[in-house]
């Protein structure tokens, strides 16, 4: 995955997310790329390169934001859950 450029990195980037629904974490593992730069492409170089896959996957994201804390929840449950 490193001889992309910059942009085709950030346009398949944005395309595994959509249609995956995956999290810049998970995206970031499948990519073997930090967190950090998933999420600079995806919110930053991804709107000069192409601003409507950038909208979509702006969608995306916020719906995992607004998911997270359930999620966190549901990881905590599992953990507690297996220990007893």
């Amino acid at each position: 995955m490193k001889n992309y450029s910059i942009e085709e990195r950030a346009t398949n980037l944005a395309q595994y997310i959509i249609d995956s629904k995956d999290t810049v974490r998970g995206a970031a593992k499948k990519f073997c790329i930090s967190k950090s730069t998933v999420h600079k492409d995806v919110s930053e170089r991804l709107v000069k390169i192409n601003p409507a896959l950038a909208k979509q996957v702006r969608l995306i994201l916020d719906e995992n934001k607004a998911e997270r804390h359930i999620r966190g929840g549901m990881a905590t449950k599992l953990k507690y859950k297996n220990k007893v």
